[in-house]
């Protein structure tokens, strides 16, 4: 989007003509102006929003130098893009105060040395403002026509790329979790020193969100998938910071190429897509009653049954490399055991685990065949299943869903290294089960950040990891020795370490209450995002 700035402002021909000189508050030349409004009240703060550029003569504003202060103030607390004073009517030169007040607050100041009319800079600004964003539409939807033609032609990553450095006008890359070029499209600068040394810069990269702007490369790099399992990057050369348009575009493009891979690993089995579809559907509404039907003509009964849902997650061989996932022989094995005990069932991968939903008669124990379904599961392919409370409404579906896939993100690494042949249930998962089930309610998240606050701070500013002494400290509670050894120190500097994490905390981490409370913020922070 070519945002419409304060400096964009000063370049119109209409405000050329008076002269404009910028008196303060030039590091915020750049701030968007979303409209214009020509004003005279000291009071005249409170009733702008953001974006809102003032036009003033100055006439009704006050003499006294901490009024002047004030009224900067209110500028500023409302956002304001800047503030335009025509000279000669109550000021050839501006106060100081005023000035100077601008300046502290990074408020553009600028004044107009011929006189003006304010409707035509209002009016010349507003139409430049609704043309960029009739523009930012357009393209839009110039984006939206291009990646939906994509989808429904069912285009490979190949097309995706072209299409996206077509619209970007900039070289586009795309990698996998491991930091590889997969495949790329160059834009018009020289692509070799684009991608030198392409995966040491990358691993440098981190994302926290869906995209980011990594200025010392200028490269926007957006994630192609979920953000816990990622399986790859999308990055676009991008010389500046990228306008709101071109993460649009980047991220249009990666969600086409995560598609794609999607429907791609299940084009070979209609069924497979179908169930996959149905599942997703009954995650989020599970009340359609077109979707029950769906549901029964796909063979999975509905009426006067109980459902329970199941996830599993394939461990991975000592051959396997980092992202390697076995989801075809998962299914390949839960489809084998559905049939050989002739239980109804869908069977669909979302987010890498295979999710399963079982139709059983209500008088059936739904346990006893979840846990025989996992003995059968794991003498084809080593796995961790999970198991959820059964339900007998078709309309709580999602809930079991959802239970299912909480208790696999609850489990401990040891629980998810070590095959077992009946069902993980949320009762398995203890205390992590109960934080997984509350992890949504930012009542806990408080808590957890109050807890560990003092610690991240301290160790944020002096450089020091106190928060991992802590960490190991309650997740070995019967030996300090053990704790020290699995940080590789030795005991005198872990106590030392541990006083010092005490003082920061300021309680004994010896009082059990104390440990706890710690432990529980622990693990909530180490809940799946």
């Amino acid at each position: 989007m070519a945002l419409v700035t304060v400096s964009r402002v000063l370049e119109m021909p209409v405000v050329r003509t008076a002269a404009p000189e910028v008196m303060a508050g030039r590091a915020g030349l750049d701030r968007e102006v979303r409209w214009v409004h020509s004003a005279e009240l000291a009071e005249i703060g409170a009733l702008l929003r953001g974006g809102d550029l003032l036009l003033s003569t100055g006439i009704a504003l006050p003499e006294d130098a901490s009024e002047l202060v004030a009224y900067a103030d209110s500028l500023a607390h409302s956002d304001a893009a800047g503030l335009f004073i025509e000279l000669g009517r109550r000021w050839f030169e501006l106060p100081p105060a005023l000035i100077d007040r601008c300046d502290d607050l990074g408020l553009p100041l600028i004044t107009l040395g011929h006189e003006v009319r304010f409707a035509a800079v209002a009016q010349a600004v507003g139409e430049r403002i609704v043309d960029e964003q009739l523009a930012d539409l357009r393209e839009a939807q110039r984006v939206h026509d291009t990646f939906t033609e994509l989808s429904i032609s069912e285009a490979g990553p190949a097309e995706i790329l072209q299409a996206a450095q077509r619209l970007c006008g900039a070289a586009v890359v795309l990698e996998d979790d491991q930091f590889r070029v997969l495949d790329y499209r160059p834009g018009p600068d020289d692509i070799d020193a684009f991608l030198r040394d392409w995966s040491t810069r990358s691993r440098r990269i981190s994302l926290e969100g869906r995209s980011a702007w990594d200025a010392t490369n200028h490269w926007l790099v957006t994630r192609v998938g979920r953000r816990d399992r990622g399986w790859g990057r999308l990055i676009v050369q991008s010389d500046q910071r990228p306008s709101p348009g071109l993460v649009a575009t980047a991220e249009r493009a990666a969600a086409a190429l995560a598609m794609h891979r999607l429907h791609d690993r299940q084009r070979d089995s209609v069924v497979r897509r179908t169930h996959h579809e149905l599942l997703v559907a009954l995650l989020n509404d599970p009340n359609d009653p077109d979707l029950v039907r769906r549901c029964e003509l796909a063979g999975l009964p509905v009426h006067k049954r109980q459902f329970v849902a199941a996830s599993v997650r394939a461990q991975p061989r000592p051959s396997d490399t980092a992202g390697t996932t076995r989801v075809d022989e998962v299914v390949a094995a839960i489809t084998h055991a559905l049939s050989a005990r002739q239980v109804p069932g869908l069977v669909g991968i979302i987010d890498q685990d295979v999710r399963v939903l079982l139709s059983l008669s209500r008088t059936a124990d739904a346990d006893l065949v979840a846990d025989q379904l996992a003995a059968t599961i794991v003498t084809k392919i080593p796995a961790t299943i999970t198991a959820a409370r059964p339900v007998e409404d078709s309309s709580l579906i999602d809930h079991t869903l959802r239970e299912a896939q909480q208790v696999m993100d609850a489990l401990k690494p040891d629980q998810l290294a070590m095959t077992s042949t009946r069902a993980y249930r949320l009762e398995d998962a203890h205390l992590r089960g109960l934080l997984t089930l509350l992890a949504g309610d930012d009542r806990v998240a408080l808590y957890a950040d109050r807890e560990l606050h003092a610690l991240e701070a301290y160790d944020e500013l002096h450089g020091t990891d106190l928060l991992a002494v802590v960490r190991a400290l309650v997740n070995n509670p019967v030996s300090k020795s053990e704790a020290a050894a699995s940080l590789h120190l030795s005991r005198p500097a872990f106590y030392d370490r541990l006083a010092k994490a005490a003082r920061v905390v300021g309680a004994d981490l010896d009082d059990p209450d104390i440990r706890v409370s710690l432990h529980v913020a622990l693990l909530h922070r180490d809940l799946p995002a």
